[in-house]
């Protein structure tokens, strides 16, 4: 059972007690990421990510991480483009300290100098060791392509150049506009009881803030091609089309479409790029949910040579998908595989206090497990077949990261 508590101040609070685990998750999500940036300080959102575990007040960098690891603990974050999460993983009998060591990062971080220095560097390295690996930065590449100068297609990193302006007064002027109290949503799964949300409300539930949470401006979709030369083994692709947004009534039947066409194993993607032509070792599909948007996004990585098959292929794949529909197996197996991915799920604790910090945050509403099953069941063939007429129309935008200098003829758009 999950309960909410909504603080003075605006802090909602999530609990869901599991008594026959042992271990407590504790994660504050924040809605703000790099969708929330400019130009000028992209990469903010990251950077006060790193720096939020650099030290506090009255713990230094090596304690924080020290004290986690002296109970057997874990401490990180993450940043996206529409939120970013600090969590901690312990077990139950550690809940209060990690409550409060996660408080005292939020509101008690020094951001001194020289911390500050280091961390650049170390974010300079992240970004390097982005550079190197092209299966992910393509999918940056795609986004630009999508997106175009709308905050949706900025990398979340940042650049070298946005990051080496960064300073103390940039972190703190960000933190004042963006994490504000009604921005906040503190989620906690585990062994606990409902007096926990008190704790949460003395460390979360007074402060305040003259910034009140933003509306994003919508984007919209662009039919581009963005190519990148570099020095690579394979050529990797990305093909991106416009998808449905967070909450979206066809959500359900978007996942299955998902599934079927290259979320597994047995999808038509890999079945016939892989398992049937040897095109690609790596070749999947997959949805991006924003608030008022969404992208799906099919990724594939062959030699250059193959390039023109490899595109020419999954568009042949498409086509027959949208010819001839889907199958009552294929419709079976995926709303299985559904069902069993969710309630696998449920055995994690980390895994429902994301569920329920990223629905309350993004949804402010949390669905049962029965009510979940039944979206899932509802899920037809004529639900999916139309969903996949409106999705993958002629517009769509490529990125390509290959040895070669141009793009293929086959698909420039």
């Amino acid at each position: 059972m999950i309960k909410k508590y909504t603080c003075q101040n605006g802090v909602r609070v999530v609990l869901e007690n599991i008594p026959t685990v042992r271990s407590v998750a504790i994660g504050v999500w924040i809605g703000t990421g790099s969708r929330s940036e400019n130009e000028l300080n992209n990469g903010v959102s990251h950077f006060l990510e790193h720096m939020f575990f650099k030290g506090t007040k009255t713990r230094t960098a090596r304690e924080i991480a020290e004290s986690f690891d002296s109970i057997g603990g874990q401490v990180n974050a993450f940043t996206s483009k529409e939120y970013t999460c600090y969590y901690a993983k312990v077990l139950d009998e550690h809940s209060k300290f990690a409550l409060d060591t996660l408080a005292d990062m939020f509101f008690n971080s020094t951001f001194v100098e020289e911390e500050l220095a280091k961390e650049k560097n170390v974010v300079l390295e992240e970004i390097k060791m982005y550079e190197d690996t092209p299966d992910d930065i393509v999918h940056d590449l795609l986004s630009k392509a999508c997106y175009e100068n709308h905050p949706l297609g900025y990398p979340i990193l940042g650049t070298e150049e946005t990051l080496n302006a960064f300073n103390s007064d940039l972190l703190r002027q960000y933190m004042n506009e963006y994490y504000t109290p009604d921005n906040v949503v503190v989620s906690v799964a585990g062994n606990i009881d409902e007096s926990f949300i008190k704790e949460i409300e003395q460390y979360f539930g007074s402060y305040s803030s003259e910034h009140s949470k933003k509306e994003y401006a919508p984007p919209s979709f662009h039919k581009n091609n963005i190519m990148k030369k570099k020095e690579t083994e394979q050529a990797h692709l990305c093909i991106g089309y416009n998808g449905l947004q967070i909450g979206d009534k066809d959500i359900y039947n978007l996942i299955v479409l998902n599934n079927i066409l290259g979320g597994s194993m047995s999808s038509r993607l890999f079945q016939e790029v892989r398992e049937q032509r040897g095109l690609a070792y790596s070749v999947f599909s997959y949805h991006s949910s924003f608030q008022d948007n969404g992208l799906l996004t099919i990724y594939g990585g062959t030699g250059a040579n193959q390039l023109d098959t490899l595109f020419e292929t999954i568009m042949d794949t498409l086509s027959q998908l949208k010819k001839e529909g889907i199958t009552t197996k294929e419709l079976k197996n995926s709303k299985e595989q559904m069902k069993g991915n969710l309630m696998l799920s449920l055995e994690s604790t980390n895994s429902r206090m994301s569920r329920n910090g990223k629905n309350e945050l993004l949804l402010k509403k949390h669905r049962t497990l029965d009510e979940m099953i039944d979206l899932i069941n509802g899920v037809d063939e004529e639900g999916v077949n139309k969903l996949t007429n409106q999705i993958f129309t002629d517009t769509y935008s490529v990125a390509l990261i290959s040895p070669n200098e141009e793009l293929p003829k086959s698909i420039i758009i």
